[in-house]
């Protein structure tokens, strides 16, 4: 007699458990049945959040919160309140909210940013250099946290690497790494949209 367990396991792995049965599953935190859930509805919840932010990377970014977030809240699922697939759908809806927020919050500070640095300095005051800023700090808030840290400590407070290791506490090499992956990237962004390319490094 094959075992509850492993019976669950395989009808997972073959997409035939119902809503009640995936559910008793992801409660007992049996991770295929996490794996079952994902192949069933990630395409929908991608789909929802690519229409509501337009932005691929974004989307993806949003359907592996969706799904760390059924994970983690696996034990709140009740049937009696609707599908498990309406949850899930629900659980998109609150992420893709929070994208947008936070890509509102970035807007806001790379516009707050870029009129700082217009009035601070008069060279940089004409629209082709303020647009150029906020690209260069659009695009800045979008790479991983270390990369765009050393970044912004070059590229707005003007220091050095030397500098940029004594403030964070790094090691000299990897805030070298940081800066050279960070500026292939950005550099690689800012091509594509036609701004200038900030002479951090050379």
């Amino acid at each position: 007699m094959i075992p509850q367990h492993t019976a669950v396991r395989r009808a997972a792995t073959e997409g035939s458990l119902d809503d009640e049965e995936l559910a008793r599953g992801l409660a007992a935190g049996d991770e295929s049945c996490l794996a079952a859930a994902y192949q069933r509805w990630s395409a929908l919840v991608h789909t929802l959040a690519w229409r509501s932010l337009g932005d691929a990377r974004e989307a993806e970014d949003v359907t592996q919160q969706v799904f760390l977030g059924v994970w983690r809240g696996r034990r709140t699922f009740r049937p009696e309140r609707g599908t498990m697939g309406g949850w899930i759908v629900g659980i998109a809806r609150r992420k893709i909210v929070d994208a947008l927020s936070a890509r509102t919050r970035r807007t806001e500070l790379v516009t707050a940013a870029g009129a700082a640095l217009a009035l601070a300095d008069p060279a940089a005051r004409s629209p082709d250099a303020v647009l150029d800023r906020v690209l260069v700090g659009h695009e800045l808030a979008r790479l991983p946290a270390p990369q765009r840290r050393v970044l912004r400590l070059a590229f707005y407070d003007d220091l050095t690497q030397s500098q940029i290791a004594e403030c964070t506490g790094w090691p000299l090499g990897t805030v070298k790494s940081h800066a050279r992956r960070g500026l292939h990237q950005l550099r690689r962004a800012l091509r594509q949209q036609g701004a200038r390319q900030p002479d951090l490094y050379t």
